[in-house]
């Protein structure tokens, strides 16, 4: 991408956050790009960037936090990975607390590090936090892409058009197995396989020990590829165990590292206005589909062939996920993800939710075409919640917009990327 960089849809959300707050948190896994958004957010300032991967910056945080902190009080410091030294959060909050200008420190971290202790308190106030994921399929078009806003509008036109390009479903197949991390995401297969195992065993090995402490990393490995073999499944401890021959009661802290140093992430359960009988377990997605499928040594070629089986269906699921997670941090409308499961077995693979409890609700199928069994459990829970229920919407790996009656429809599954606006890429 000599020339230029890809423009980050989460950019003026961070400008607005710098010029309000005396500290913008960019947190997310290693390699999104967080040190770049950093370093463009104050290109035109005086700041100083200390990177705490580098040794020399990190003793000398280390040694003394406070004095570290204090060299640069007359101008913006940036503070790359500062899960490294996690005593410089208290000598920020003393900075901030004589000192609340605005844009006075941009940190990253490349893990949660609002999970060490004392972080949150010391930051309570004082922070505002911008989340950083892999580049969503707009950004790599140039696209601001807002799916949510696009479906929360859909009663108003019945008979959505939109000049999608056609995409095959092997064309779908070949971007989920595309990893969304910058340095890598035109790379060529056989490289990207290669630093996306090296990524793997870092965070595991090295990364993961920072946050929890994990004495037994081998077991965070297998849990990991436990977990790819079944993308976007609903989490059971006890049977996560058995696989792993570890007692159930210490699954969810391993589950809990991978979360945190964001290798995968959680879906809750939905069930608002609905019965008792709604399942209550959460649902795990990775957050790059690539390393998942290079876990489970699958390609386009064996999904494709596999086109009906809980692999492929479960990554493609997992794909949509992720991108909508993404588009969360810049979104026009606020929503959560959810998923919905009934006991007597009716589910819903997505239910994205707005502050005033209305819900879109999706299903995901790799099938060219949507049938009346696939828009079943969207019309159960339409009729169930009434008013709240904005549109049901089948993402298919077909080509045409298909309305299926009473606020329902299918939908190519590129509209999520495709319905939003077009910007310019940035010099670089």
């Amino acid at each position: 991408m000599s020339g230029y960089v890809i423009q980050r849809n989460i950019m003026p959300r961070a400008k607005e956050v710098l010029a309000f707050s005396p500290v913008t948190v960019i947190s997310g896994g290693r390699q999104t790009g967080k040190s770049t958004l950093a370093q463009e957010l104050v290109r035109d300032t005086d700041a100083v960037v200390a990177n705490l991967d580098v040794e020399a910056y990190r003793e000398a945080a280390d040694a003394d936090p406070d004095g570290f902190i204090r060299q640069f009080s007359d101008r913006p410091l940036v503070i790359d990975e500062i899960q490294r030294v996690p005593k410089l959060f208290l000598a920020i909050k003393a900075a901030v607390d004589a000192d609340r200008r605005p844009g006075r420190f941009v940190v990253t971290g490349s893990s949660n590090f609002f999970s060490l202790s004392g972080t949150e308190e010391s930051l309570a106030g004082r922070a505002i936090t911008i989340p950083m994921r892999g580049l969503s399929q707009g950004e790599l078009r140039g696209i601001t892409d807002d799916f949510a806003a696009w479906a929360w509008k859909l009663p108003e036109n019945p008979s959505p058009q939109l000049d999608l390009p056609e995409l095959s479903r092997r064309d779908y197949l070949t971007t989920v197995v595309q990893s969304s991390f910058p340095e890598i995401h035109n790379a060529p297969a056989a490289l990207a396989e290669a630093w996306l195992d090296a990524y793997v065993e870092r965070v595991t090995n090295l990364d993961a020990r920072l946050v929890r402490r994990v004495q037994h990393p081998d077991r965070l490995g297998r849990l990991l590829r436990l977990l790819a073999a079944e993308p976007a499944m609903e989490f059971v401890a006890a049977k996560a165990g058995r696989s792993l021959d570890v007692p159930a009661r210490s699954i969810p802290a391993y589950l809990d590292t991978l979360r945190d140093v964001y290798l995968i992430d959680e879906l809750d359960p939905w069930g608002r206005n609905l019965s008792s009988r709604v399942a209550g377990r959460k649902k795990v997605m990775f957050n790059d589909t690539a390393i998942a499928s290079i876990l489970t040594g699958t390609d386009v070629e064996s999904l494709e062939y596999d086109i009906a089986g809980q692999l492929t269906g479960g990554l493609v699921e997992n794909f949509v996920a992720t991108e909508l997670a993404k588009q969360r941090a810049w979104s026009s409308v606020k929503f959560n993800i959810m998923h919905y499961r009934h006991r007597d077995g009716e589910e819903v693979d997505l239910i994205l939710e707005n502050r005033r409890h209305q819900i879109v609700a999706i299903e995901v199928k790799t099938t060219t075409t949507v049938r009346a069994q696939h828009v079943r459990n969207l019309r159960s829970v339409r009729d169930k919640v009434g008013d709240a229920f904005i549109a049901g919407i089948v993402l298919y790996t077909g080509t045409k917009i298909l309305p299926f009656g009473d606020n329902i429809w299918a939908v190519p599954i590129n509209a999520l990327w495709e319905t939003g606006e077009a910007h310019s890429p940035t010099e670089g």
